[in-house]
């Protein structure tokens, strides 16, 4: 959003210039200096270009009241982006707030990338005190997706393995434009990619550029000048370009391996052509076969505008909490701090909180003034009851925050932005392995095995942002799932893709990817069966590894180790054993050492929705995972700081303080509505506890094809060398991928 809001400052300064000369628009976010700031401290200029956290601190300003009535107009900007998380939340507890300060607030939304444009709506406009209007453009942009077809296709496919074979097609293609944009999934892919055409093309040094999130705000800026002006050839970047920038001379975009979403695939395809009458083109680079049948399905799942919606939050009581330690910093027309009657109807105008109870507000009121089980911490007792001159209680009741050094931590902790840690990986007996994404670990319990580094480790305890490690008896392990695992592909462009492959199936071929991946289709069709709408394909096959069960719901990868391990739980109650796990975006794999009879189970039960939740989170240690969501939690909430800058808290600290407050309370506050909320949020958005039973339920009501190859399939062997990967080193798989391989070719031709 940086880049969007400093683009965005420039374009309406520009304008200004020329219309409204005398009129100054401002930039206030975390990129600004001191001097900046202080100025528009004391007199706002007359439009300001801001995000949800410098709003949230201008809210808590002593004088918000008198400085804010005067907001005449909100734009908000991108609002799919926002709208579905606690950013978005806080917003629209913003809006609420401007709205009572001035009732004729006007709120305009913008967004070309929304399936729920009416829900939208409500969101935006649920706050404020005039009529809510929706305004569609009549003229559809004109929008070219195509695909870089590899010149050679294995059929059997891994991940990742065409990326370095597409370096010399992806660079034709940049040569043939004046501007490209080279957006990647993550900004380890994005710095790969950078020293891959630099290499490719050293000629193009100072021609090309890197942008993500992690660089410093001087290299941001020179890359998004250079942009601008048209200086430079191709920029490889992450999503820290998505958002609506104006870069005119931007004549092409490539997408380095899915997308994942339809959203997310339009939203980069507009960076292009970003002018009225001028077509927008998007190419979508493969980086494993698999993905053409996808980009042919997101092809078509654009043309007819199929978006994923965006869901706002329900009532996330983090953000309320923090909103109103926020209240009792700023001000109203009737004073300093915030009435609870007149907060109460406030807040329940604010979208997420429509259905708030009156009981659940009071609770978060009494956090903040009692601190609950902490009540003998002056340091959360963070609100108190304001009183007049005489020292009695003021009526009616005002809260306000009663210290400065309270106010002051507050003021440094605003913000909803919480980014997962790594833990490091030790050796019980001493010695370290490296560093690990803590949502993989949060999943497992000691005693399980999972595969690093090459080995097969066994989970011996978590603690101080540390995963201690034995070597495993056994032979499997779960595969770990690393950073760009978090951007599942979405059901819509899912659905989309199983339906290109019906159309494949059916004889009919949409567009030159399908016939590209022919021959592993139709070797997929031979030696086993096609996953399709309708028809739900399971794999068994028996190796020298042990036995194993690929199954292709088509669910995206974070729904699939959660049926994995759901189905592994249910299974081994039938027939105790242990399993391995790997899964993709189509399907998952589970390996054990001991024959299970899958039709069978399938047929008596396994699939079934009774006793989902309580299996749900016996099979995937949620008590750790609510655990670690309630750190975050703990931190939008004001429990926990973070420090000052350049005295910050290590992240251990942070995990210990979170993990006390967490036992505090399970022991001495259980109706805390905070820890209710920490459980809620691990069904809904680490499990995705309802995509989870969609897929279960297709999973019964389809039609199940059992197949017993004599080899592993296409689809099957992206499974396995995902499991692979992480059981030995690059240089070995390499090697081992290519016996497969070989094997494997030779089999499908004789």
């Amino acid at each position: 959003m940086r880049a969007l809001a400093a683009d965005s400052q420039r374009a309406l300064q520009d304008a200004c210039d020329a219309l409204l000369p005398q009129w100054e628009v401002g930039l206030r976010t975390g990129d600004i200096d001191a001097a900046t700031r202080s100025a528009q401290n004391k007199s706002l200029p007359e439009a300001l270009v801001t995000t949800p956290e410098s709003l949230s601190l201008l809210l808590a300003r002593e004088d918000a009241g008198q400085m804010l009535a005067g907001v005449r107009y909100v734009v908000c900007d991108e609002w799919h982006e926002l709208m579905g998380n606690k950013r978005g939340t806080q917003v629209m507890l913003a809006l609420a707030r401007l709205a009572t300060l001035n009732p004729a607030l006007q709120v305009w939304g913008l967004s070309a990338t929304l399936g729920n444009l009416d829900e939208a709506l409500a969101a935006l406009a649920s706050g404020l005190q005039t009529d809510a209007v929706r305004v569609q453009g009549e003229t559809p942009k004109q929008l070219q997706i195509d695909t870089l077809i590899p010149e050679s296709i294995e059929r059997f496919p891994w991940g990742g393995h065409l990326g370095a074979r597409m370096v010399e097609p992806v660079v034709r293609e940049l040569d043939s434009a004046s501007t490209t944009l080279v957006f990647t999934n993550t900004r380890s892919q994005a710095e790969i990619w950078y020293q891959l055409l630099l290499d490719a093309r050293p000629d193009w040094a100072g021609l090309i550029a890197l942008h993500h999130g992690s660089l410093d705000k001087e290299v941001r800026e020179w890359v998004e000048a250079g942009l601008k002006a048209g200086q430079l050839k191709a920029v490889v970047c992450t999503s820290s370009l998505d958002l609506g920038v104006d870069f005119l001379p931007v004549e092409r975009v490539l997408q380095i391996g899915s997308a994942k979403g339809v959203a997310r695939l339009l939203q980069r395809a507009g960076r292009s052509g970003h002018a009225p009458g001028r077509p927008s083109r998007i190419t979508l680079v493969p980086t494993n076969a698999l993905e053409l049948p996808e980009a042919a399905a997101a092809r078509e799942a654009a043309a007819a505008r199929r978006i994923e919606p965006r869901r706002p939050i329900a009532a996330p009581l983090d953000v309320l909490v923090q909103h109103l330690a926020t209240l009792a910093l700023g001000s109203d027309a009737d004073g300093p701090g915030f009435e609870p009657e007149a907060t109460f109807a406030e807040v329940r105008r604010a979208y997420p909180y429509r259905e708030l109870s009156r009981e659940a507000f009071d609770w978060a009121v009494g956090f903040l003034e009692g601190g609950g089980p902490l009540s003998a911490y002056p340091d959360y007792h963070r609100i108190v009851r304001a009183t007049d001159e005489a020292g009695r209680v003021r009526s009616p009741l005002r809260f306000v925050m009663p210290r400065k050094d309270l106010a002051l931590r507050h003021r440094m902790s605003i913000g909803t932005i919480v980014s997962d840690s790594a833990l490091k990986v030790a050796w019980a007996s001493g010695g370290t392995l490296g560093t690990i994404e803590e949502g993989f670990i949060a999943r497992l319990k000691p005693g399980d095995a999972f595969t690093f580094a090459g080995r097969i480790l066994e989970l011996v305890r978590v603690r101080d942002m540390t995963a201690t490690v034995k070597k495993a008896t056994r032979k499997t392990g779960v595969v770990p799932q690393w950073g760009g695992g978090k951007m599942p592909l979405s059901s819509e462009l899912a659905d989309a893709t199983l339906a290109v492959l019906d159309d494949w199936h059916r004889g009919n071929a949409p567009g030159p990817e399908l016939a590209a991946v022919q021959p592993l289709l139709q070797l997929q069709s031979e030696w086993s069966a096609l996953p399709r709408t309708g028809v739900l394909v399971a794999e068994q096959l028996e190796s020298k590894e042990g036995y194993h069960l690929f199954c292709y719901p088509f669910a995206g990868r974070m729904v699939h180790i959660g049926l994995a391990s759901l189905l592994a739980f249910r299974a081994a109650r039938h027939n105790p054993g242990t399993f391995s796990i790997s899964m993709n975006d189509y399907g998952f794999e589970l390996m054990s050492l001991q024959p299970f009879d899958w039709p069978a189970l399938f047929e008596d039960g396994l699939l079934e929705d009774e006793h989902l939740l309580d299996d749900v989170l016996e099979s995937l240690n949620a008590s750790e995972l609510a655990q670690r969501r309630f750190r975050e939690i703990a931190r939008i909430s004001g429990l926990i700081f973070q420090g000052f800058p350049g005295a910050a808290r290590s992240t251990r600290t942070l995990q210990a303080s979170s993990s006390l407050f967490y036992e505090v309370f399970r022991k001495h506050d259980t109706g805390n509505l905070l820890l209710a909320q920490s459980e809620r949020e691990v069904l809904e958005q680490e499990l995705e506890l309802a995509r989870l039973k969609a897929a279960l339920t297709r999973m019964r009501e389809w039609q199940r094809v059992f197949k017993r190859p004599h080899r592993p399939t296409p689809f099957a062997f992206a499974l396995m060398i995902e499991r692979l990967r992480e059981a030995v080193t690059t240089e070995k798989l390499s090697d081992r991928v290519a016996r497969m391989v070989a094997e494997l070719e030779r089999a499908a031709a004789g």
